[in-house]
């Protein structure tokens, strides 16, 4: 590793003929606002090298093959200007940018079921340019998903894409095969070890057939990144990898669009596990009269009981029923996680007791927040 290091620094110091003769020929000097070529070499550009040179199991040489060609399609689809360029609001809701993943790297949600609408799948893949304006968007959402990356040597430098297959068309449909394998070729030859991991959820049975049509295009690094689950394993999988304030409530997150009641600063959420047949308690203070207590909580599986008591500090004050014991029983994920509110009218505490009666181990996931009078 030493030794090939030492020849990037030798390669970059002291380019060759063939380099030079690229440079002046393309007048390209920059990939992604990165300096490539030593006379405006920047902390960055080694990052950039790098990731050709992973891409190509550090073979020098196949690895500047795969610069140069990037380099070149870039110029001949005129790439750089794709961040400019309008697509219309229809495929908005195909692919967007949503939080991060523990580790910091941005998530990018790909949506396709929405092509179930035949008539968005006849635009979107209907004609060899409806195909064409298809991957210029595709190409432009992973241009922006870049420019959320921190391209310096220990900074976050990819992404984690989430492929949600529910209601997806299946692989019979000629137009959209085509359109993959554009995409699968064109990202993985021209975003060289942008994606640090690819999972498929809601995987249905048709996505193996799928799977293996794609298979022959990717190199076996891209295939090493891959991670499938099926619809009952959506939230445990997503959540081994995303905090569960930053995965969405459709997929058993608690993150909620425009969620004015947890903020980034109170948004955190904790994790209990609840023994087969154990109770746990959360108790959540309410010390200054006339304060909102709120709270969230979801079980993964929902086969619980589940009540809320205030408890006053007053013992010659009557404890307070919120909730009556109740099941969680299994409900659709976009409702969400359980959330509360309670005002109370003297100093206290509210206690929230999950009760797992069944024999299989459970994952508590809450977070709650209280609001003093006076900030109202």
């Amino acid at each position: 590793m030493r030794k090939l290091n030492q020849k990037m620094r030798v390669r970059r110091k002291q380019p060759n003929n063939e380099e030079k003769k690229f440079e002046e020929k393309n007048n390209i000097l920059c990939l992604w606002g990165v300096p490539l070529f030593p006379s405006k070499g920047g902390e960055a550009t080694d990052v950039i090298l790098l990731k050709f040179l992973r891409a190509r199991e550090f073979k020098v040489n196949d690895a500047f093959e795969m610069l140069k060609n990037t380099l070149q399609w870039r110029k001949d689809g005129n790439i750089d200007s794709v961040l400019e360029e309008e697509f219309g609001a229809e495929l908005g809701s195909a692919a967007y940018m949503n939080g991060i993943d523990k580790e910091g790297h941005p998530v990018c949600y790909n949506i396709y079921g929405v092509f179930a609408d035949e008539e968005l799948y006849k635009k979107t893949f209907g004609t060899g340019e409806n195909r064409r304006h298809f991957l210029r968007w595709r190409f432009q959402l992973m241009e922006k998903g870049i420019q959320k990356l921190d391209l310096r040597p220990g900074g976050v430098t990819s992404l984690l894409q989430i492929n949600d297959l529910k209601n997806s068309p299946g692989p019979s449909r000629k137009e959209l095969r085509i359109a993959m394998k554009q995409a699968v070729g064109a990202l993985q030859d021209n975003y060289p070890e942008y994606v640090a991991r690819n999972i498929f959820i809601n995987v249905p049975f048709w996505f193996y057939a799928l799977n293996a049509l794609l298979s022959p295009f990717l190199t076996q690094r891209s295939k090493s990144k891959f991670m499938v689950a099926c619809p009952a394993k959506v939230t445990d999988t997503l959540l081994k990898y995303i905090p569960a304030e930053e995965v969405p409530v459709q997929y058993g997150g608690f993150k909620r669009e425009n969620d004015f009641e947890f903020s980034d600063q109170d948004a955190a959420v904790s994790e209990i596990s609840i023994k087969a047949g154990s109770t746990v308690t959360i108790e959540i203070p309410a010390e200054e009269v006339g304060s909102t207590s709120i709270w969230e909580l979801s079980v993964l599986n929902w086969e619980v009981n589940y009540k809320v008591e205030f408890v006053p500090f007053d013992q010659g004050s009557y404890t307070i029923i919120v909730q009556k014991s109740k099941k969680m029983v299994s409900q659709s994920l976009e409702a969400g996680p359980i959330r509360n509110t309670f005002i109370n009218n003297e100093s206290g505490k509210l206690v929230l007791t999950i009760d797992n009666t069944s024999s299989k181990k459970k994952r508590l996931l809450y977070r709650y927040k209280t609001k003093k009078s006076s900030s109202f």
